[in-house]
């Protein structure tokens, strides 16, 4: 429960220049594009991030707590300098200080939260995958509640979020009673993960849920004010930083009854299921613009309660499938791809929605989850292959 609260408190950071992004666009003159910017290099730091931890292994250097705790700070002292950025290039580097910092508070977290458990995992980790969400639909929640105009309360909300959940690391953290003897990240090791199939699948299945998850959850508060508009609403933004809150808030349910059902059922049975759900809700949003709000918020509910469902599961796959001396550097890989994919749908579903539409826009993210239960069955029939031999 400690590591849930601090990371639902730190990721809030994650999403804070989304939530106001038109009071940013406003006040550097921005198009969409450049507004999505702001979110999609948060994903470019992040990833520079994974690798440079992995590379250096910081995670087995540092006590897991500190290495949390440290970087906690360090992201929510990048988000709060966001108030004072003299430009919006000032702005895109401090975005990327962000992300780079929140590699140390998010992997870590799963780890930690694993040494106090060696069944029911998918269950833990499913929960600290759900605290994630909810941290990330935060300054959605912070906007919504105060003024739809100024960015400070919102970005200092979610800066003092992160302070809090360092320190409460910081503090009262220890690890569990099953503790990793983690292998560093080699080089020399990835050539033997691409050349795996079982590994290369559930990567792809990895894969196209994040093609559709980021690109979603950037979406959906401008795709609410597109929706509360066209009911009439003079100023839809508020309630559509409410909407957008309760979308992406409610993954984090979705996450933890999917790790539940995954114990029991199977995590490729699972998350076929969460991208199936997820795709069908990504193909019918887009055309439901003009339709009543009673219509509208049950299928995006479960939308936002679908698109993340899988998440924990697809590590946990690769944990099970990949060579057992590159288990850390599948994972890695796993990542590092993963949120690189991220940054292309994200500024494609922008342009797309600017350029046609939101039907062609919210329907180009289905893409994701079609390939990923198409890579997901192809493991899944391996498996059995290499079982009957």
């Amino acid at each position: 429960m400690l590591v849930s609260v601090a990371l639902l408190l730190s990721m809030s950071a994650w999403f804070t220049a989304t939530a106001v992004g038109d009071a940013f666009g406003v006040r550097w003159g921005l198009d969409p594009s450049g507004v999505a910017w702001l979110t999609t290099v948060v994903q470019v730091g992040f990833v520079v991030g994974t690798a440079l931890a992995a590379l250096l292994n910081l995670a087995d250097i540092w006590p897991s707590g500190r290495y949390f705790g440290l970087s906690a700070f360090a992201a929510a002292a990048a988000n709060a300098a966001l108030l004072v950025a003299p430009s919006y290039q000032a702005a895109l580097a401090l975005r990327f200080c962000t992300g780079l910092f929140l590699a140390g508070v998010y992997p870590p977290a799963m780890k930690m939260m694993a040494t106090w458990f060696r069944s029911a995992r998918g269950l833990a980790i499913g929960t600290v995958v759900g605290a994630l969400t909810v941290g990330k639909a935060a300054p959605y929640l912070l906007k919504g509640l105060g003024s739809t105009t100024a960015s400070e309360p919102v970005v200092i909300g979610a800066s003092l979020g992160g302070l809090v959940g360092g320190t409460l690391i910081l503090v009262a953290y220890s690890d569990g009673p099953y503790r990793f003897a983690r292998r560093p990240f080699e080089w020399r090791r990835v050539g033997r993960v691409l050349r795996d199939p079982a590994t290369m699948w559930a990567t792809g299945g990895y894969l196209g849920h994040m093609w559709e998850l980021y690109a979603g959850w950037l979406l959906v508060a401008p795709y609410f004010a597109a929706v509360l508009a066209a009911r009439g609403s003079a100023d839809p933004d508020g309630a559509a930083a409410l909407w957008a809150f309760a979308v992406i808030a409610v993954g984090g349910v979705g996450a933890i009854v999917a790790g539940r059902w995954a114990d029991q059922w199977g995590r490729s049975r699972i998350a076929n299921g969460a991208m199936a759900l997820s795709g069908a809700c990504s193909l019918t949003l887009g055309w439901l613009v003009g339709a009543p709000l009673w219509v509208v918020a049950p299928i995006a509910l479960l939308w936002g309660a679908t698109i993340v469902a899988d998440s924990a599961q697809f590590s946990a796959v690769v944990t099970e499938v990949a060579p057992p001396d590159a288990v850390g550097t599948a994972l890695t890989l796993q990542t590092m791809l993963g949120f690189a994919l991220t940054g292309v749908s994200m500024q494609l579903g922008v342009a797309v929605v600017d350029a046609v539409g939101w039907g062609p826009g919210l329907g180009l993210l289905a893409l994701g989850p079609m390939a990923g239960i198409a890579s997901m069955r192809r493991l899944r029939r391996a498996s059995r292959s290499s079982s009957a031999a």
